[in-house]
C-alpha cells in the first residue's frame, strides 16, 4: 500500500480531491457558479447516453432543516456545508430518448437515418429488460456523474464528500419525489473546506490487479 498519489501530474485534481467533513460557514456558492460545477459535472458518460441523473441543491436554511431528520450522521457536515446536492437516477430516464436523439440531429452529430435505428434498437432494449436491470444501469450512471461532481467541485475551489448514511426513502419522499420514480443514490456535501485535508492510503495497482 503507498500514500495516495497520482503518477501524472495532469491529474492532480483527483488526488486534491479529499473528503471534507466540515466546512466554512461563511462561504456561500452562488447558484449560477454551482450551475456551473453542475455543468461541468454532467459531461460524465450513461448508458445510451439518457443522462439518468438528477440533482436536488439544498442550499437554503429551510432546505437543511427539511432534510435534518433524515440524516444518520454527518450532522455537522450537513450544516456547515454550502449545499447538499442529492444525486437521484430517474426511472423513466428512457422516456427522454427521442428527445436526446433529436437533439444529435438539429446539432448534426447523426444523421435522422441513424436516429430512427437507435431509437428501435433502444426501444426494444427497454422493452426485453426489468426494472431491476434498469436500477442497477441507473446506479452505475449516477456513479459516475458524482464521481465528476466531486472532480469538478475541485476544479471550482470547493470541497466535497459523498454520504450515504441517511434515510433513503423517507428524505426522497420528504423533498415531494415520486419513490418509484426517482431513486436515491447519495447526498454530496460541498462548500470551502474548515479543515485540514488529510492524505489517505490506496492499495497499489500490484496488489489489486491481474494481468492476462
Amino acid at each position: 500500500m503507498k500514500i495516495k498519489k497520482v503518477a501524472n501530474p495532469a491529474n492532480s485534481v483527483m488526488e486534491k480531491r479529499t473528503s471534507i467533513r466540515k466546512y466554512d460557514t461563511s462561504v456561500k456558492i452562488k447558484r449560477e457558479e454551482m450551475y456551473s460545477i453542475l455543468q461541468d459535472a454532467m459531461t460524465a458518460p450513461s448508458s445510451f447516453n439518457l443522462q439518468p441523473w438528477r440533482f436536488v441543491v439544498i442550499d437554503s436554511p429551510a432546505g437543511k432543516e427539511l432534510i435534518k431528520p433524515y440524516m444518520l450522521f454527518n450532522q455537522e457536515q450537513a450544516a456547515t456545508a454550502s449545499a447538499i446536492i442529492a444525486v437521484f437516477g430517474d426511472m423513466h430516464n428512457f422516456s427522454y430518448a427521442d428527445e436526446i436523439l433529436t437533439a444529435n440531429v438539429e446539432k448534426n452529430l447523426m444523421t435522422e437515418e441513424y436516429k430512427d435505428q437507435m431509437m428501435g434498437m433502444m426501444t426494444n432494449y427497454r422493452a426485453g429488460i426489468t426494472d431491476e436491470s434498469i436500477k442497477n444501469s441507473l446506479l452505475i450512471d449516477c456513479g459516475f456523474v458524482s464521481m465528476q461532481l466531486m472532480l469538478s467541485a475541485k476544479g471550482y475551489g470547493y470541497d466535497t464528500n459523498p454520504i450515504g448514511g441517511y434515510k433513503k426513502r423517507e428524505l426522497t419522499e420528504a423533498l415531494g419525489l415520486d419513490t418509484k420514480r426517482y431513486i436515491p443514490v447519495l447526498l454530496l456535501s460541498i462548500g470551502k473546506a474548515a479543515e485540514e485535508s488529510k492524505n489517505s492510503i490506496r492499495f497499489s495497482v500490484e496488489e489489486i490487479t491481474q494481468w492476462k
